[in-house]
């Protein structure tokens, strides 16, 4: 069961807690997935150009111009990015900068047609917090090779992109982006 839990309802060590438990289980299953022991692997945060093919490096949306529509996280010229050989991304939290919040729902698809959902988190849970940004019960994790369909549901529509900055992290051998 996937939910969103906000920042404001938990203590420094739980937050903590919950990214350290999303880091062991993220590099685990990019050992077994690239056949690398876990000491030969990097963490970082995404890069939306580098890692999803954005023509920024910024966490944009694409404009949102109907109410109940779904939109990309990913800005029009990602579409729906192809995760590289090598990568594995887990995703651990939201934040909605954009105020008032113009987006209801995030959806974790795989798939350019939106063939499996893998978790839906209602971004209504954080509107009336003091920060606007809150971390999933449970990590996503995307594997090697697959397609990203994260998308928003629109609840304001301003014709504008929106500012939805995923906590995620990409697992990869050391080297390919960074070094030891």
């Amino acid at each position: 069961m996937s939910y969103i839990i906000p920042t404001d309802e938990l203590t420094i060590q739980e937050m903590s807690a919950m990214r350290g438990r999303a880091q062991v289980a993220a590099k685990q299953r990019a050992s077994r997935l690239l056949s690398v022991p876990e000491s030969s692997l990097e963490f970082r945060h995404a890069e939306t150009v580098a890692d999803f093919g954005c023509a920024t490096d910024q966490w944009n949306t694409t404009p949102l111009a109907v109410v109940n529509n779904a939109y990309s996280v990913f800005p029009a010229a990602a579409g729906n990015p192809t995760l590289g050989v090598r990568r594995v991304a887990v995703f651990y939290k939201v934040g909605v900068e954009t105020v008032p919040s113009p987006v209801s729902l995030l959806s974790f698809r795989q798939g350019a047609a939106a063939g499996t959902t893998r978790a839906v988190f209602d971004l209504e849970q954080l509107v009336n917090k003091t920060q606007v940004d809150g971390y999933f019960s449970e990590v996503v994790v995307y594997d090697p090779q697959e397609v990203l369909n994260i998308v928003v549901t629109c609840r304001i529509a301003t014709g504008l992109l929106a500012r939805v900055i995923l906590g995620c992290w990409i697992v990869e051998p050391i080297g390919a982006i960074t070094s030891s």
